[in-house]
């Protein structure tokens, strides 16, 4: 029954950077790399959507961050049409329902940080002409924008270009997204925002006392935009016991949201960074540590595990509706309502 559930539901996943290992290859590989490398991982996990977060590693900042995210449009661009009959670059919930009714997997654009804008909040504009839906606007650190998670301790608020940021993508019909936002920040976003907000890629923070997951207070205050907040699956921001690490957690979590939001308001933003790790370390250094928290979740490596989740959730008792709601129902809702 699992199964039969996970393949006639609507799976949507709020985070995967697979975009960083499609675009470290040679252009002309793009579109290959992505049809022999992450097309199969997406269809065997039964993915129906797919957020691409455009991430700038430190390298390209601050000088070719900018460069560097055009890059990655451009190779989610070239990925979809090379690849046109399985997968679509959508801009709004008409052209998801087009793509999920070709059976194609509908392909979202986001922006994580969005170091190539800074201060030049006229920038979303342009990117929103390039396709780009969801935009965060801090990462670990400080930003132009507001604070990164990691400066909680500063109790900062967004600067004065971060407000018009918000302003601006809530004109252009781009999701705002908390997922990295110093709390501080997060509050401040719920004071001002007129759009449903939602976090890509956050734990429960009464569940997992960690800079990167949200309160109780937060994630009532997303719900009441209407918002929905996708669980991480990265063991770190899950627990800090490395005995309780596995799909167990995960549920935990989406069970600890729904308590406090409603179950209208949860969803999947996995993070399978383990996955991209093993595209973009070299050969001689594949073996990072047994302590990275990153690298120890049998069995949820990639997206070709999503089914075990669905497993997880009706093993714990949730109802089958409530089970297709967490796994990509509610977050399609909220992008076909207001994305685009």
């Amino acid at each position: 029954m699992p199964q039969d559930l996970h393949s006639h539901a609507v799976v949507a996943d709020a985070h995967n950077d697979l975009l960083m290992a499609v675009t470290a290859r040679p252009p002309e590989r793009w579109a290959s790399f992505f049809r022999e490398r992450w097309l199969p991982q997406l269809r065997e996990g039964g993915i129906d959507i797919q957020v691409l977060p455009v991430f700038i590693d430190d390298q390209y900042r601050p000088e070719g961050a900018l460069r560097q995210t055009l890059r990655m449009i451009e190779c989610a661009h070239v990925l979809a049409e090379g690849n046109a009959d399985h997968v679509a670059l959508c801009r709004d919930g008409a052209e998801i329902d087009a793509a999920l009714a070709d059976c194609r997997i509908a392909l979202v654009l986001a922006l994580e940080s969005a170091p190539g804008v800074d201060a030049h909040v006229e920038l979303f504009s342009t990117l929103f002409r390039l396709g780009v839906r969801i935009a965060s606007i801090a990462h670990w650190g400080r930003t132009p924008l507001a604070d990164g998670s990691c400066e909680d301790a500063t109790g900062s608020r967004l600067t004065i270009p971060g407000v018009r940021a918000v302003r601006e993508m809530e004109r252009l019909g781009m999701l705002f997204d908390v997922s990295h936002l110093g709390a501080s920040g997060v509050s401040h976003v719920l004071e001002i925002a007129t759009r449903p907000l939602i976090a890509t890629h956050s734990c429960a923070r009464a569940l997992r006392d960690h800079h990167r997951n949200l309160s109780d207070e937060h994630l009532r205050g997303i719900a009441a935009t209407g918002g929905v907040i996708c669980v991480n699956f990265i063991p770190d921001f899950l627990t800090d016991d490395r005995d309780k690490i596995g799909v167990e957690r995960i549920v935990d979590h989406i069970e600890h949201i729904v308590s406090v939001t409603g179950i209208d308001h949860v969803g999947i933003g996995a993070d399978f960074i383990q996955e991209v790790m093993a595209d973009l370390t070299p050969p001689c250094c594949e073996t990072l540590g047994d302590e990275d928290p990153f690298l120890d979740f049998p069995g949820l490596e990639g997206p070709a595990g999503m089914p075990l989740v669905t497993g997880a959730l009706l093993d714990r008792g949730l109802a089958e509706d409530d089970v297709r709601k967490i796994l990509g129902g509610n977050l399609k809702r909220v992008m076909g309502s207001h994305m685009g």
